[in-house]
């Protein structure tokens, strides 16, 4: 399974924003011009998270996005079915009822072990995903980060240190 970089993008989006004041937002063309991504590619992406329920937008001359809920209460789970949709990664074609040995639905009374075996796997990593907030991405961020990162990033959001 390959997820889409707007996974990625999204999560250090969601992170950066976390970061903000109380009367902060950051637009489109900021993050972008942040992170060195495509404006229009990561405006879907952001529009996805906000349809979601993630981000809030606020429209004016000091509009933008922020978290619409805590960074504790946003997990990767939300960020990636936000951004790949819901749908399971395995789908089942239920080959097996097909070919020289084929037999009708019927004779199939449960999926196959290849489909539960997929169906479980994909349920654990969810399962992972959910146990991960953007709050615990921060604060292992902020133990990795180099002072000076730290001081570029502040520089950029106008909060000189």
């Amino acid at each position: 399974m390959q997820l889409s970089e707007g996974v990625e993008w999204a999560v250090h989006s969601c992170t950066m924003l976390a970061g903000l004041d109380a009367d902060q937002a950051l637009t489109t063309t900021q993050l972008a011009e942040f992170f060195d991504l495509p404006r229009d590619y990561l405006a879907k992406h952001l529009q996805a998270l906000s349809n979601a329920g993630l981000l809030a937008a606020t429209r004016g001359r000091s509009g933008g996005y922020r978290l619409a809920r805590p960074a504790s209460e946003v997990t990767l789970r939300d960020v990636m079915i936000a951004i790949e949709g819901s749908r399971p990664s395995f789908r089942c074609q239920e080959i097996r009822q097909r070919g020289l040995s084929g037999q009708p639905r019927a004779c199939y009374r449960r999926a196959c072990g290849i489909a539960r075996a997929m169906w479980a796997a994909e349920k654990v990593w969810l399962a992972e995903l959910e146990k991960t907030t953007l709050a615990a991405l921060i604060a292992e961020a902020a133990r990795e980060v180099s002072r000076e990162q730290k001081a570029a990033i502040a520089r950029w959001l106008g909060r000189e240190t």
